[in-house]
C-alpha cells in the first residue's frame, strides 16, 4: 500500500501533507475545545449573573419591607410610642415606661415583637438584627437561626456589635423622626440583613465560588473556604475589568466576573476554575478529540490512495516513454478512462490528435471555401444586368453618333475591369474610391441629368488598407431599390471621417426607404451569416468579406434617412487598422 514511498518526490509529499494535516488537526482541536470551554465559561457567566440578579431582588424585597414597616411605625401611634420607650432606654426602663402609660383596656404593644412577626418573618427571615440608636448609644434587638429574640441596651455606638463587615451582612439605615415634627430627629434604625441569609440560596458547587467584597476589601466567601480562593477574590475586585483571566499557578487559570451592587457598598465576585471546569467536562473534550483524530485519519487515507495512484500514473508514463525509446508502437489495451489519470492524458492526447488533425483540415477547406466565396462574391456583385445594360447604352451612343460619349464610357468600364482584374486583393480606400467613381460615372451615362454622387472623405483615411470592391456593392443596391426614375434629383454621398476610437464610413442616399420589418431581417441575416439566404445577396458577400478582413472590430449597420433614402454605416475599430496595416506592411 506505501510503495510509493519508494519514489522520492511522493515520499517528500507524503511527509508534507502528513504535517500539513497534523497541523490542521491540532488547530482545529484547540480551536473546537476554545470554542466550547467560551461556551461553557459563558454558561457559567449566565448562572453567576441569575445569582447576582437573585442577590439584589432579595435585598431589594428586605429593604422594601423596611420601608413598609417604617411606615407603618409612623402610621401607628401605640406603636411609635413604644418605639420611643425602647430609644436609648435600659430594659427595666423600657419595660417600667410602657407599662406606665399602658391602659387596661387597650392591648399592650410591643416594638420587638412587632419586627419579629412583620419584619423578620418570626426571627427566620433575612433581617437578623435591628438596632435602634440614638447619639451615643444604641439597643439591639437580635433573631438567631432557630428565631429566638436576644435584647442588648445600651450599648455605645462604638460597639463591635454595631462594626459593620460584609461577613455580619448588608446595613440599611433609617432616621427615626417625630411624626409631629420631621425635622426633629430622634434617632435612627440600624437594620442588619444577614450575609449568610442573603447567600443561602447558592449551591456549594465546586466548579465555581461567589463571594460579597466591600469597597474597603472586606469579604464574604458565599461558597468555598480557602485562603487561595481569598486571593483571587481580592485580585478580581482590585482588576478594573469586568471579566477576565486570573492565574493561580504554571497550569491553573481562573475565570473571574465583577458585578458591583448599586443599592449596597459591595460587588458580587465569581471565580470559576477552568481546571476543574475541564475536568468535568473531559468526556465531551475526548469525544471531540476522537472526532477530529477519526477526520485526520480518514484525510490521511485519502492522501495515501491518491498519491499511490499517482505513483502508478508516474509508472505509466515511464513505461511509455521506454516503449517509445524502444520503437515499440504496437497497440495495447487501452488503460481505464475513469480510474486512473494516465487514462484521461491518453485519451485526451489522442482528441488533441485528433482534433489537431481535424482542424487543419478544417483551416485548409476554409481557406478553399473562402477563395471561391470571394469569386463568387465578384461575380455576383457585378450583375450582369449591369454589363448588358452599360453595353446597350454604349450601343445606342454609337448609333446616335455621339463618339466622344461612347469613348468615355468604354474608357470607364475598361478602367473598372482592369482595377477588378489586375489589383491585388488588398488596395487602399483612396483605390476603392476610384473604382467606385468609375462605376458612378458609367451610371451617370444610363441616367443622365438625374443622378449625382460626391465624395467627402477625410484625407487621413485615402492611404488606409482595405478590402478590394465592397463599395461598389452598396452603390448598386441603390440603383436596385432605392433609385427613383421619374426623380430629376438622385444623389449617392459617400463620407468618411475619423473619431476619438475608430473611423466611419458611410454610404446615403435619398432613393426610397425600407420597410422596417424588411430591414430588420436584413440586420438580422447579417449578424447570424445565414449562408443559405437568398436576399441580400450583395450586401451579406460584402459584410463577410469586411468580418474576414477585420475580424470582430467592425461594424456595419443599415438605416433609413429621416428624410429619404437609406444610409449604409461602416464602423472600424482603429485597433482593428492598427492590426490590417502591420499585415499589409508585411
Amino acid at each position: 500500500m506505501l510503495s510509493f514511498l519508494q519514489i522520492k518526490i511522493y515520499r517528500g509529499k507524503f511527509i508534507a501533507y502528513s504535517l500539513f494535516v497534523l497541523l490542521i488537526g491540532i488547530i482545529l482541536a484547540v480551536m473546537t475545545c476554545a470554542v466550547l470551554l467560551q461556551q461553557w465559561v459563558e454558561n457559567v457567566r449566565n448562572e453567576v449573573s441569575n445569582v447576582f440578579a437573585q442577590v439584589n431582588n432579595n435585598l431589594q424585597y428586605d429593604v422594601d419591607r423596611i420601608e413598609a414597616f417604617m411606615q407603618r411605625i409612623y402610621s401607628n401611634s401605640g406603636l411609635m410610642a413604644d418605639v420611643r420607650y425602647f430609644l436609648g432606654n435600659s430594659a427595666e426602663g423600657y419595660l417600667t415606661s410602657r407599662l406606665q402609660d399602658s391602659r387596661y383596656n387597650q392591648p399592650l404593644i410591643s416594638f420587638p415583637e412587632d419586627i419579629k412577626s412583620f419584619l423578620s418573618d418570626g426571627g427566620l427571615g433575612d433581617i437578623v438584627q435591628v438596632s435602634l440608636h440614638t447619639v451615643q448609644e444604641g439597643n439591639v434587638v437580635r433573631f438567631d437561626k432557630n428565631g429566638n429574640t436576644s435584647f442588648q441596651f445600651r450599648l455605645p455606638n462604638e460597639h463591635e456589635a454595631f462594626y459593620e463587615t460584609i461577613q455580619k451582612g448588608f446595613v440599611y439605615r433609617k432616621k427615626l423622626s417625630n411624626p409631629n415634627q420631621i425635622s426633629n430627629q430622634l434617632g435612627e434604625f440600624r437594620f442588619l440583613i444577614g450575609s449568610e441569609k442573603i447567600f443561602s440560596f447558592i449551591p456549594n458547587d465546586q466548579l465555581y465560588a461567589v463571594a460579597a467584597v466591600k469597597n474597603s476589601n472586606d469579604l464574604y466567601l458565599a461558597t468555598g473556604r480557602n485562603n487561595d480562593l481569598e486571593q483571587l477574590v481580592h485580585r478580581a475586585a482590585a482588576d478594573n475589568r469586568s471579566h477576565g483571566l486570573l492565574s493561580n499557578g504554571y497550569l491553573n487559570h481562573a475565570f473571574f466576573v465583577t458585578q458591583p451592587s448599586t443599592m449596597f457598598d459591595y460587588q458580587l465576585v465569581s471565580i470559576v476554575d477552568l481546571t476543574l471546569l475541564v475536568q468535568q467536562k473531559k468526556n465531551t473534550i475526548i469525544l471531540v478529540l476522537l472526532i477530529v483524530l477519526a477526520a485526520m485519519i480518514s484525510v490521511m487515507l485519502l492522501i495515501i490512495y491518491n498519491l499511490r495512484e499517482d505513483a502508478h500514473f508516474l509508472q505509466q508514463i515511464i513505461h511509455t516513454i521506454a516503449r517509445v525509446k524502444n520503437a515499440d508502437f504496437i497497440p495495447i489495451a487501452s488503460p481505464r478512462y475513469r480510474r486512473y489519470e494516465y487514462g484521461m492524458i491518453a485519451k485526451e492526447l489522442d482528441e488533441m490528435r485528433h482534433q489537431l488533425d481535424k482542424h487543419i483540415r478544417i483551416e485548409y477547406l476554409l481557406k478553399l471555401e473562402q477563395q471561391q466565396t470571394e469569386m463568387k462574391a465578384l461575380q455576383n456583385q457585378i450583375n450582369p444586368h449591369f454589363l448588358y445594360n452599360t453595353l446597350e447604352i454604349i450601343r445606342s451612343f454609337s448609333l446616335m453618333n455621339r463618339a466622344n460619349d461612347t469613348a468615355d464610357a468604354i474608357a470607364a468600364l475598361g478602367g473598372l475591369y482592369r482595377g477588378i482584374v489586375k489589383n491585388e486583393n488588398i488596395i487602399t480606400i483612396k483605390s476603392e474610391l476610384d473604382l467606385l467613381q468609375k462605376y458612378l460615372e458609367i451610371m451617370e451615362f444610363k441616367y443622365p441629368d438625374q443622378f449625382y454622387y460626391q465624395f467627402n472623405v477625410d484625407e487621413t483615411l485615402l492611404s488606409l488598407p482595405t478590402v478590394k470592391f465592397w463599395m461598389q456593392p452598396l452603390a448598386e443596391n441603390f440603383f436596385i431599390h432605392g433609385f427613383q426614375a421619374d426623380h430629376h434629383f438622385n444623389l449617392l454621398i459617400v463620407n468618411g471621417f475619423e473619431k476619438e476610437h475608430h473611423i466611419q464610413l458611410e454610404i446615403v442616399d435619398n432613393g426610397k426607404h425600407i420597410a422596417n420589418d424588411h430591414l430588420a431581417e436584413i440586420q438580422r441575416t447579417l449578424v447570424i451569416k445565414q449562408d443559405n439566404s437568398s436576399t441580400s445577396i450583395g450586401l451579406r458577400n460584402v459584410y463577410t468579406r469586411l468580418l474576414f478582413f477585420y475580424g470582430n472590430n467592425f461594424t456595419m449597420t443599415i438605416s433609413n434617412n429621416e428624410q429619404a433614402g437609406v444610409k449604409v454605416s461602416i464602423t472600424i475599430s482603429k485597433e482593428a487598422i492598427k492590426d490590417v496595416q502591420t499585415t499589409y506592411r508585411g
